[in-house]
């Protein structure tokens, strides 16, 4: 078959400027191979190089004495006593699945719980960040349908409960959805599989499901603004098969045990290409790839094809040649491909044959550490203007609207087409906070959540980008869990526009000072730019997984509010409604700045927390809706009443930070002012609960009809 010819219009279809071209040249002294172009474009593009955003990445916060592996491998690890740590990540898949849902979502879900147990991790819990256009938009209902029938159908079959994540719907996804998945898994400390190859010849294997001709392309189209081409992108969307995943993961966990693995990657963005050419060039190695042994599903595949293929189920592993034959053993018992498909090599070289033909012959350090690096001009996000007077409105009729809108209602609708219970551990499941999950065999539990407040951002990048992660920090802590790390997953759109560049540089510099504060070092992460359709962007969403450690489950706080309870508030009273959800929701404004966040309050109130749990019986931070949307919750979940004391405005609705809500008996709340009196903590009664109302000052409703309302609206809205 002959290549096509290298033009500047296939230059630009690779996602490649001019510039990048020239640099190409510079390198290889000549002119590229088709297969070589289509390297370098999967190895150069945004998706994989990160080569807009690493100037700042390298600012955050990476380490800890908790941190066994930060950012740089498939995923991060940080260690939970007793020779066990976790692994985990975050990880998005927006583009495929504004494109296919279905499969764009399942595919995102896959891809993240393969960086798991690449690294000799069993998953143990996912999460999923979910942001699409407004309700009424023609796209939204069909997206939403599809992203999550494709993350239930994938996590499902594969088995791993889904315990918690986040749905969000605003005009500017109208045109690019965002699907950020999370995983979690667990391993054991002195059994941990990294990516670096060592060994010069040592058998480069193929390991998993066959490839196909699905997803070529799908890192350099992840990596550009949408058009209206959109409709050509779609054989550049994955296809997932969740069965033949979980027999990769017990295949790769057995594989592991028998000690033939020098080194092993998942095969994801960019496929083959970015395997190889990392674990090369992570173990100093040249590598030599035979692609006429490549398992392929379907007839004459080009060297391009193989390369740049995004099949999913795959593995590349470099192995102990004297242990071959147990490895392959292990493989043909799970019924998966294994194939030597190439060599360790001492060159610094990165060899690509086909048929005895050379279809790349590329400097693999060169190739791996040259992308291009840019210092994208920037500018800062203009200071919001003084919020204009919010009227006082009558609370009931507040809260009324909030439930009514699906950014604020019950996520039943959702959160019940996921497995939660799958594996028998999990402790707490979505829609009540955190969730949690027992470290089997122990007495240990981990909690997971996911955060992020976009129209913050917008509004204060800076001041956005620390609220996530103190969002973050205080879920955690409303279980009693001390929050260990956390991942981030930076949705941007255009780094080219210097405002959105600002966007990113102002989020990164909140979430670095908030990492720092309050001992969450980022340990995983993922960067998705471009998330633009016809020049219109996202709002910025840096969203933020998070993972804390409960050291005995017993001392969860996972109690529910009762007759007679006591309300307390730890923190200030409300009084910031500046981007709040009330504005947003109830008088369709978008004004004024983020809430302040201040950090050495939020580790004081964590702290406070933590050390009296034994005294709380409910928890519950403080977010969208503020005082009353959070009493509502607490109120909803235990069915029962509350009354609380405040009825203006400001008091029940503002989103002012570092606030938790507090259940608990009359004696236990005297212990808990005493300890805070001591502490230096403000705290104070907000209300009682009891009855069968929803009382706020003089204004009443009943809890059944605000419960029903509360329940119903994402059914009704998208069912």
């Amino acid at each position: 078959m002959q290549e096509p010819a290298i033009t500047t219009d296939l230059i630009a279809a690779h996602g490649l400027s001019p510039d990048e071209y020239d640099r190409i040249l510079d390198i290889i002294g000549r002119e590229p191979t088709f297969t070589e172009l289509g390297i370098f474009s999967a190895m150069w593009n945004e998706h994989c190089s990160y080569k807009s955003s690493k100037k700042w990445l390298r600012t955050l916060p990476t380490e800890g004495p908790q941190v066994i592996c930060g950012p740089g491998e498939n995923a991060g690890i940080v260690d939970i006593g007793d020779g066990q740590c976790v692994v985990f990540k975050m990880e998005s898949h927006n583009h495929p699945s504004y494109i296919e849902p279905y499969q764009g979502a399942a595919t995102g879900v896959g891809g993240i719980l393969r960086d798991v147990f690449t690294m000799g991790a069993r998953p143990i819990a996912a999460m999923n960040s979910l942001s699409f256009g407004e309700p009424a938009h023609h796209k939204t209902r069909q997206l939403v349908h599809g992203v999550v029938e494709g993350v239930g159908g994938y996590g499902n079959c594969f088995g791993v409960p889904t315990v918690g994540g986040e749905v969000r719907f605003h005009p500017a996804y109208n045109g690019n959805c965002l699907v950020n998945a999370f995983a979690a898994g667990l391993a054991d400390t002195d059994k941990i599989f990294y990516s670096a190859a060592s060994g010069i010849g040592m058998p480069v294997v193929y390991l998993g499901a066959k490839t196909g001709r699905d997803g070529v392309g799908g890192a350099t189209m992840a990596s550009a603004e949408f058009d209206d081409t959109i409709e050509d992108k779609r054989p550049t969307v994955q296809v997932g098969d969740p069965f033949t995943e979980k027999r990769l993961m017990e295949a790769t966990l057995e594989l592991m045990a028998t000690g033939a693995v020098i080194s092993i990657q998942d095969m994801g963005a960019a496929g083959l290409t970015c395997s190889a050419v990392e674990m090369g060039d992570k173990g100093g190695l040249g590598v030599k790839l035979n692609l006429e042994d490549v398992p392929q599903r379907e007839t004459n595949m080009t060297a391009y094809e193989m390369m740049l293929s995004e099949s999913q189920e795959r593995m590349l592993m470099v192995l102990k040649p004297e242990l071959e034959a147990e490895a392959r053993a292990v493989f043909t018992k799970w019924d998966l491909d294994f194939a030597i498909v190439g060599e360790t090599i001492a060159e610094d070289r990165f060899l690509v044959l086909h048929n005895g033909k050379v279809k790349a012959d590329l400097p693999l350090a060169t190739l791996s550490t040259s992308a291009p690096e840019y210092d994208r001009p920037w500018v800062e996000t203009p200071a919001a203007e003084p919020l204009a007077d919010v009227p006082n409105i009558d609370p009931i009729d507040g809260l009324r609207t909030l439930l009514a809108s699906p950014n604020y209602a019950g996520k039943q609708w959702v959160y019940e087409q996921y497995d939660s219970q799958v594996m028998a551990d999990t402790v707490r499941a979505p829609g009540l906070g955190a969730g949690i999950v027992r470290v089997h065999g122990t007495g240990k539990a981990l909690a997971f959540t996911s955060d992020v407040t976009p129209r913050y951002v917008k509004a204060n990048p800076e001041m956005g980008g620390a609220q996530a992660v103190a969002e973050a920090y205080r879920n955690l802590t409303s279980v009693g869990a001390t929050p260990l790390a956390t991942t981030d997953n930076m949705n941007f759109g255009n780094p080219e526009k210097p405002e959105i560049m600002g966007q990113f540089v102002g989020a990164i510099k909140g979430i670095g000072a908030a990492c720092i504060a309050l001992d969450m070092p980022i340990v995983s992460g993922n960067v998705s730019l471009y998330n633009e359709t016809d020049g219109t962007g996202i709002l910025p969403t840096p969203t933020i997984g998070a993972v804390g450690l409960l050291k005995n489950a017993d001392d969860m706080i996972i109690g529910t509010a009762r007759d007679g309870h006591v309300l307390l508030m730890v923190g200030a009273s409300g009084t910031h409604l500046g981007q709040s959800a009330l504005l947003a929701e109830v008088f369709n404004r978008e004004d004024g700045d983020a809430p302040n966040v201040d950090l050495a309050s939020e580790k004081m109130h964590g702290d406070f927390i933590r050390t009296n749990a034994q005294w709380i019986d409910a928890c519950s931070d403080l977010s969208d809706g503020g005082l009353a949307l959070a009493a509502f919750e607490m109120a909803e979940t235990a069915q029962t009443g509350v009354t609380l004391d405040a009825s203006d405005t400001a008091t029940l609705f503002g989103e002012d930070q570092a606030r938790y809500l507090i259940a608990c008996n009359f004696d236990k709340a005297e212990a808990l002012m005493t300890a805070a009196g001591k502490a230096g903590v403000q705290i104070h009664s907000v209300g009682k609960f009891g009855g069968d109302a929803i009382t706020m000052g003089a204004s009443s409703a009943s809890l059944a009809d605000l419960s029903a309302l509360y329940r119903a609206t994402f059914a009704d809205t998208f069912a």
